[in-house]
């Protein structure tokens, strides 16, 4: 009969649960699973998929499947889960840093002369950035321009534990230029704070002044924050300034590209 199974069929094989696959093949599938899922609900599957969860093997499959290894890391990564974590849970915490959204996310601590201002790159008397995605900038007027963020680590997904064990590296990166006719000055200040708003670490180089008359060319002012205290639970980061000669109008620094990442320099 048609239906009737084929000779060459042995008897029906015995039940085989997920439990008993090879090791190997388990940390193959279990890696194709989110982190939040492998760490709050397989990992309390039972003592084997604990074990499994835990191994460096399934933590390096997983970088490997998202793009995060590299051969050279294999000697300086004492941790590979907290390692992809970090790599995945990377991105620019400062919003908004092209002036893209206006001055959405932004607060306006100093608005003085003619007040904070966007425009379009170039500019007048200005120059394109190297990154030609870039297409707006914030540019300040003859009285101070001091715009901020105020960044909470729990909400963008970095638990304190993390932070004060692992102080993992934070990377600040910030875009100036002026315009050729006419000076400014520029300043950065990126402070870690503490649950309490404490000043743990502060990063605030001696302003920038620009003469008249200068290239005009974007320049990039970039500091990583390393071996920081303990309890760090917020980073506000501030930049701004003013042209140097008081003219009415838009002629002070101009601001963009900004950006601040937590996690490893993959």
């Amino acid at each position: 009969a048609e239906d009737s199974p084929s000779p060459s069929c042995g008897p029906p094989s015995a039940m085989t649960t997920i439990g008993d696959l090879p090791e190997d093949v388990l940390v193959e599938l279990l890696s194709l699973l989110p982190a939040r899922d492998l760490l709050r609900t397989c990992r309390l599957v039972c003592t084997q998929w604990r074990y499994v969860v835990d191994l460096t093997t399934l933590w390096k499959r997983k970088c490997q499947r998202d793009g995060f290894y590299r051969q050279s890391l294999d000697r300086s990564i004492s941790d590979w889960r907290i390692f992809y974590l970090l790599c995945h849970l990377k991105r620019n915490l400062i919003k908004n840093p092209c002036a893209e959204e206006n001055f959405q996310h932004w607060t306006l601590d100093h608005n003085e002369g003619d007040k904070w201002k966007i425009e379009a790159l170039p500019g007048a008397h200005g120059n394109d950035l190297p990154d030609p995605r870039i297409h707006k900038y914030f540019v300040t007027s003859y009285g101070p321009c001091f715009k901020s963020q105020l960044i909470t680590l729990k909400k963008e997904g970095y638990w304190n534990q993390l932070m004060d064990e692992k102080r993992p590296e934070i990377t600040v990166k910030d875009w100036y230029a002026a315009r050729s006719d006419c000076g400014c000055r520029y300043e950065l200040t990126v402070r870690l704070l503490s649950e309490d708003y404490i000043v743990l670490e502060e990063f605030h180089p001696e302003p920038v002044v620009i003469e008249q008359w200068s290239d005009a060319k974007w320049r990039e002012i970039s500091h990583t924050f390393q071996n920081y205290p303990a309890g760090v639970r917020h980073i506000l980061f501030q930049h701004g300034g003013h042209d140097t000669q008081y003219w009415a109008g838009w002629y002070g620094i101009r601001v963009t590209n900004s950006s601040l990442t937590i996690g490893p320099q993959t």
